[in-house]
């Protein structure tokens, strides 16, 4: 076994032991750290690959933005372990049941890749490429050209999620200053300025008569 195979294992089982860990563990602080760390190996995954854009892209995206966001607001909130745990064991089955459907799926899709790699040993992944060969170019060309219709829905769905996140906080919070539009457009300049009469507190001095000007 030469040193490549020996890292590929060694990421992979820290990697699977990371993932058991997020869905294990009992404090949800500890769980965002094992999810940072299974993110880690599957970066390392991805240099091993020969997909350095991926890899990188994992590393400053989710490791650098996304899951320390995420730890922040873990952290911020209070959150009830007891209330989260109920109902555990009524719904494992289900759990179970859908966990067993993506295994199922991911191996079937491995199964089916791998005999195509092992006849095609000239692809990128296995083969040795030419020194000019760019992973981040290759990766742009087959987005925009080949899958470029599923960037752009998934680009969609992602807008419509952060759009439907920022409504539902803004409609369950009392304290934000909301202003609604159509009440500005129906505003008239005797709503924005009223006079009114008020009483003197007290009485006005009386008036002293002025002096003629030249006397002694």
């Amino acid at each position: 076994m030469d040193y490549t195979s020996g890292f590929f294992y060694l990421f992979a089982g820290v990697l699977l032991f990371a993932a058991l860990r997020v869905v294990t563990a009992r404090n949800p602080v500890h769980a965002v750290l094992y999810l940072m760390l299974a993110f880690s190996q599957a970066a390392a995954l991805w240099l091993l690959l020969k997909a350095e854009f991926l890899g990188i892209t994992l590393v400053l995206v989710y490791l650098g933005a996304v899951m320390v966001l995420f730890l922040f607001v873990v952290m911020m909130l209070d959150i009830n372990i007891d209330a989260m745990r109920r109902g555990f064991w009524r719904n494992l089955p289900l759990a179970a049941a859908l966990g067993g459907l993506v295994a199922f799926e991911l191996i079937a899709v491995l199964w089916a890749g791998f005999p195509r790699l092992s006849a095609n040993p000239d692809l990128p992944l296995t083969g040795i490429n030419a020194v000019d060969y760019s992973n981040t170019r290759e990766l742009g060309i087959l987005l925009y050209t080949e899958y470029l219709y599923p960037v752009e829905i998934a680009a969609v769905i992602l807008l419509v999620a952060m759009v439907a996140a920022i409504a539902l906080t803004l409609r369950q919070r009392k304290d934000t200053k909301t202003i609604d539009a159509s009440q500005q457009v129906r505003v008239r300049a005797a709503d924005r300025l009223s006079v009114v009469s008020m009483k003197a507190t007290r009485a006005a001095a009386p008036a002293t008569p002025a002096k003629e000007e030249g006397a002694a």
